[in-house]
């Protein structure tokens, strides 16, 4: 059979919070499929007091999924992370040591140690990026102080997808969106911001060039393709950042919000250029790089991290609860018991995630929760009513109406929160796919190999192959009578 009629076949490696997996996709008469080949833990390990990769059991897991389709023709391969982490090589590309998780805590003072040097107003004018503490440029001062010898031997720096892409093909790059969350790149010029890594004393010639999204990167390495029909497979850039992934599978733009929902909720839309006023920088709005050279205007909140780490403490308590069962607890709970706000610093890395609930609602005087579904309710309203609050500072930074929000990711799956969302924005939400993420993976590797002819094609594509779910706004006036009272238990600040 032609290779014509039997479609095309991508390949998309997604590095997510909790696991990661290899994600097959089929394009074959204008209509994408997918399919899960594996999938496996991407835990973080703790050493020495410290929180890192398990960067080799990943690359392992990565060449089993490999030899496991050795009889697939492959027309790309991509691979895509979160943002902010990196690997560094050394002499002969051999990592120097396993990479740093986000979550370590080495980087606690450091963004003030670096505003001492540096004001925040001048690294915002420069980046255009959110402060934040794991961001790249603060956990490279740390290592400088903590691990001296370690940074200055390295010869090369490279984000986390791009350290899988290293060993894929031998070539070291660093893909723009993934490269962006760096605080490192100048987003006007698309290039590392070299001057800023020079101030801090940093090696400024480590990182390595960046790539836009769907540049080729090489072809699979022979020892890894062997004889198999993987020889010769290219291995694409894709938006190698998760949530640029994400945004890439649908359009978020002209009076649509985006709100990629997991273990973070990044809520935001897709604009030509980056918003650098006083505004964006007062409210700590984020230009992060997107795709065919868009922006993805956004702020990070902490998501459903908060769910997990709940669900975790109880397991561990012998009470092992499945996400259905605890949204059918929510849902008889009592409304706006308790508020938090989720991006409390004390919901970061706690040792007991329902112990910090407690701690936050003694400290502003509410009844802490006494049920699982009493936890899940406060965590899911607060959640819905910090999206309120980012969607009107995202319409005044922007100068845009949203209308509606488009829910991508597994949290799109979450129907209550799906319908609060609704509720507290006063917008209508449009949940799905819930696998953007290796979808917009996979659809910037068909862009790059001529199976559309542009971005919008593209996301025709994706809409056309994957349904959605609407929900209306009900009942507003009644988180609009609870807004005011969140905002007294929030540190964000308000327009």
């Amino acid at each position: 059979m032609p290779s014509g009629a039997r479609g095309k076949r991508y390949l998309a490696f997604d590095f997510g919070a909790e696991s990661g997996r290899a994600v097959l996709a089929h394009l074959h008469s204008g209509v994408l499929t997918i399919e899960e080949v594996c999938r496996f833990s991407n835990e973080p390990v703790e050493y020495a007091g410290s929180l890192h990769w398990d960067a080799p059991r990943l690359w392992l897991e990565v060449r089993k999924a490999l030899a496991g389709l050795e009889e697939t023709e492959l027309s790309g391969i991509g691979v895509d992370t979160w943002g902010v982490d990196y690997a560094l090589l050394g002499q002969g590309g051999k990592l120097l040591e396993n990479p740093y998780h986000y979550r370590d805590g080495r980087t606690r003072g450091v963004m003030e140690e670096v505003f001492r040097k540096i004001p925040k107003e001048e690294i915002y004018s420069i980046t255009g990026i959110q402060f934040m503490p794991i961001n790249t440029l603060y956990q490279l001062v740390a290592a400088r102080r903590d691990t001296p010898q370690i940074l200055f031997s390295a010869e090369c720096l490279v984000t986390m997808p791009d350290l899988f892409n290293y060993w894929l093909t031998g070539n070291r790059v660093c893909e723009f969106t993934n490269a962006t969350t760096t605080q490192m790149v100048n987003p006007l010029k698309r290039q590392w911001a070299t001057e800023l890594m020079d101030r801090l004393e940093l090696p400024s010639s480590l990182p390595a060039p960046i790539v836009e999204p769907g540049a080729l990167i090489g072809t699979l390495l022979p020892g890894i393709a062997r004889t198999s029909s993987l020889s010769g497979s290219p291995v694409i850039a894709p938006a190698s950042h998760d949530t640029a992934s994400a945004v890439a599978a649908i359009s978020a733009r002209e009076g649509t919000a985006f709100l990629s929902s997991g273990t973070w909720s990044l809520l935001g839309t897709e604009l030509d250029a980056p918003v650098l006023s006083a505004d964006a920088l007062r409210l700590n709005f984020t230009n992060e790089g997107g795709v065919c050279g868009t922006t993805r205007l956004l702020k990070n909140v902490m998501g459903l991290w908060i769910l997990h780490c709940c669900r975790q403490s109880w397991a561990g308590q012998g009470r092992d609860y499945n996400y259905r069962e605890l949204m059918e607890l929510a849902g008889r709970e009592k409304p706006f018991a308790r508020l938090i706000d989720p991006d409390d610093e004390s919901f970061l890395h706690p040792a007991d995630m329902p112990a910090a609930i407690d701690q936050f609602c003694v400290k502003t005087h509410q009844p802490a929760p006494s049920t699982p579904g009493a936890y899940v309710r406060a965590v899911l309203e607060s959640l819905a009513l910090k999206y309120r609050l980012v969607l009107r500072n995202l319409e005044r930074v922007s100068e845009k109406r949203i209308d509606q929000i488009r829910v991508i990711g597994g949290g799109s799956k979450n129907r209550l929160l799906n319908q609060f969302t609704a509720d507290a924005t006063g917008r209508r939400v449009l949940a799905g796919p819930a696998e953007a993420t290796a979808i917009g993976n996979v659809a910037i590797q068909i862009l790059a190999t001529g199976g559309a002819a542009s971005l919008r094609e593209v996301r025709a594509l994706v809409d056309r192959s994957f349904r959605t779910e609407v929900f209306e706004p009900v009942e507003t006036d009644k988180w609009d009578r609870e807004a005011e009272r969140f905002q007294h238990y929030t540190e964000a600040v308000y327009a």
